[in-house]
């Protein structure tokens, strides 16, 4: 298969597309779309939003949210699960959630789905790090693994059911194994 030269596009001309399902991401000028998300990667992705909010809403620390784009620092992406901390949640002039978030999440999760590139998930877990989130988690359901990326440290590889997983301290009264994690699979 030849592929065509595509002509680079502005992060401004991006943001003015309409929306793609499932949603597409802006890195270096180009136009990605994440895959559809299949049965596993839906299971976690929901019982982890609703895990953590159930742990940090009522405190009013912090806020998981699911695919919400986050531009910042020229990319726009959209985790998986991206975490904010209540103060930093961006809001409209009627005091509600904003629409748009131009900035980058507390906590990033991503997701791999199987056909999913590995590192283009990295980088953007790597970009967030570097423009100030707390903590990423990449969590590969096939293996079952994760990945924790704590700011400026080496990465943590988890591959054992009694692993704890580490989780930034906006939402440190969250308390999750690696099994617990996985066993939301199970039927």
């Amino acid at each position: 298969m030849i592929k065509t030269p595509t002509r680079k596009i502005s992060l401004e001309e991006f943001l003015q597309l309409p929306e793609t399902e499932p949603a597409s991401e802006y890195i270096d000028g180009e136009i990605i779309q994440k895959p559809m998300p299949q049965g596993k990667h839906s299971r976690l992705q929901g019982e982890l939003v609703t895990t953590i909010n159930g742990v940090v809403k009522a405190n009013k620390t912090a806020l998981a949210f699911p695919e919400l784009r986050c531009t910042f620092g020229g990319r726009s992406t959209v985790p998986d699960v991206a975490v904010f901390a209540w103060e930093r949640i961006p809001v409209d002039e009627k005091g509600n959630v904003a629409n748009v978030f131009n900035t980058y999440p507390d906590w990033t999760i991503e997701i791999l789905s199987p056909e999913q590139n590995g590192v283009k998930v990295i980088r953007n877990i790597l970009h967030c790090l570097n423009y100030g989130t707390k903590l990423g988690w990449l969590i590969d359901p096939e293996e079952p693994s994760v990945i924790v990326y704590p700011p400026q440290q080496q990465p943590i590889f988890l591959e054992n059911e009694e692993d704890v997983l580490p989780v930034p301290n906006l939402v440190s009264d969250l308390h999750l194994t690696l099994g617990e994690l996985f066993g939301w699979l199970k039927l």
